[in-house]
């Protein structure tokens, strides 16, 4: 669509008197000096506001500061041509019907969290936006065309990039915590992501192959603010992941960000809505054939039924879970999904048990999950909280102690607020022992672990 040019920007610029070299050297200057360095405007930058693009917050306040003080008066926004753009507050919770509103969506959510909006950061959790985009995700019919008719070709290069980084970003997550990571991952989404997905030209084929590789580090940012235990910000992230793969028709995928969302809802204690979410996440799994997928949501619902105190359907879903598992096929599966095997499994199996206060068996599964890669440093310390819990459950003080010293060490390395809450849990199910040597050795020797 053509943009209308902006008479009233250039009328005050012909007013004042302002070369555009100069005006955007001016920006520059001013965008330093208020605590927003790295502006690197120009006279082309310049030009392409008269034409009608509006620069991004908090350009156009700094500019009517600029044209205030050569004019002697008063400037607003409005004034140039660049009125206010309200942000809504429920950004990035619903899951919008088409294709160009997913967009305008998800890249609003990437910028306003760059921002630091105050609104994203206090967001809260909400229940309903999470089934209303899990029934979409199921009801809605096929995408039409994921396409873009912008002035910026996208290549195969350009979604390559993408899945790199999230490979990269998602490897330093899982060593070091989501605190240390989060923000760069979120600042490529809305530097390099963005400008693909708006402004460039695609047909229907790469567009969704864009929509998956967007989907797949838009999941990641969703899962670290998560792992920041950020809820509400960790939810918009998911239902904006699971729009970007309608935009994919990627079944498998979707059912991921589905599991995702049913791990976070179990992690909060809304078991009920983890079982909606988990059973969704099944029937997506179903029409992608991917058995470990299918293995990955039989387990929530199985760790969801645990939360809820039912042993028996606990069991049931256990055993779906182990079928689906002994039939997958990992060579035909997503690359994304090779985190999912052996040792993670008995981890899902472990924190059933635990929950159910099935000390023996958790023990059992938490000892199988720790033969794992080393490189999810962040599993290893929660798999190591399981095997604590669980040899306490089984009366096993003093190996229960050793191995909650080994966990408190790992976590004190972790920019991750699940790490802290394991331990804080951890030491609450030590705390009726305090008075046992054993306890009072841990406590002396962690004394001075304080978790990033």
């Amino acid at each position: 669509m053509e943009r209308e040019p902006n008479r009233l920007l250039q009328r005050l610029i012909a007013e004042a008197g302002f070369s555009h070299k100069g005006l955007a050297r001016r920006l520059n200057d001013l965008g330093a000096a208020r605590g927003t360095p790295g502006f690197k405007y120009d006279h082309s930058s310049v030009l392409r506001w008269i034409g009608g693009q509006r620069p991004r917050d908090p350009v156009p306040c700094l500019l009517a500061e600029i044209f205030a003080l050569r004019l002697g008066r008063p400037v607003t926004a409005e004034d140039l041509g660049m009125p206010a753009m309200t942000t809504p507050l429920d950004l990035g919770q619903e899951f919008t019907h088409t294709w160009q509103e997913g967009v305008t969506t998800v890249t609003a959510l990437w910028r306003a969290d760059v921002e630091r909006r105050r609104f994203l950061l206090d967001s809260t959790f909400a229940i309903g936006a999470g089934s209303v985009g899990a029934l979409r995700w199921l009801s809605a019919p096929a995408e039409g065309r994921p396409t873009g008719g912008g002035g910026r070709r996208v290549g195969n290069a350009d979604i390559a990039a993408i899945h790199e980084v999230t490979r990269s970003f998602g490897e330093l997550d899982n060593r070091f915590g989501s605190g240390r990571v989060r923000s760069s991952v979120v600042k490529y989404l809305d530097t390099a992501v963005s400008p693909l997905l708006k402004d460039g030209s695609y047909g229907e084929a790469t567009g969704r192959h864009l929509a998956a590789a967007a989907a797949e580090l838009t999941r990641l940012a969703g899962w670290m603010a998560y792992d920041l235990e950020q809820h509400g910000l960790a939810q918009r992230y998911l239902i904006q992941a699971l729009r970007l793969a309608r935009g994919a028709a990627d079944h498998a995928l979707g059912g991921e960000i589905l599991a995702g969302m049913a791990h976070q809802a179990i992690y909060m204690g809304q078991h009920a809505h983890a079982l909606d979410l988990a059973r969704s996440a099944q029937l997506s799994a179903g029409r992608a054939g991917v058995q470990t997928l299918l293995a990955s949501t039989h387990v929530l619902e199985a760790h969801a039924h645990a939360g809820l105190g039912d042993a028996r359907a606990c069991a049931a879903s256990l055993s779906e879970s182990e079928q689906a598992f002994d039939a997958r096929r990992p060579g035909d599966e997503p690359d994304w999904l090779s985190y999912f095997d052996e040792a993670y499994l008995s981890a899902k199996f472990a924190h059933c048990f635990r929950d159910l206060g099935d000390g023996e068996r958790a023990v059992r599964h938490a000892r199988r999950s720790l033969q794992m890669d080393g490189r999810y440093v962040r599993g290893r310390m929660f798999n190591l909280s399981l095997l604590s819990a669980g040899l306490l459950q089984c009366g096993e003080l003093e190996e229960s102690c050793t191995v909650a010293g080994d966990a408190l060490a790992l976590g004190a390395e972790l920019q991750s607020a699940r790490s802290r809450s394991y331990a804080a849990d951890l030491r609450r199910r030590l705390e009726p022992h305090k008075y046992e040597r054993a306890v009072q050795d841990l406590s002396e020797r962690t004394r001075d672990l304080t978790p990033v």
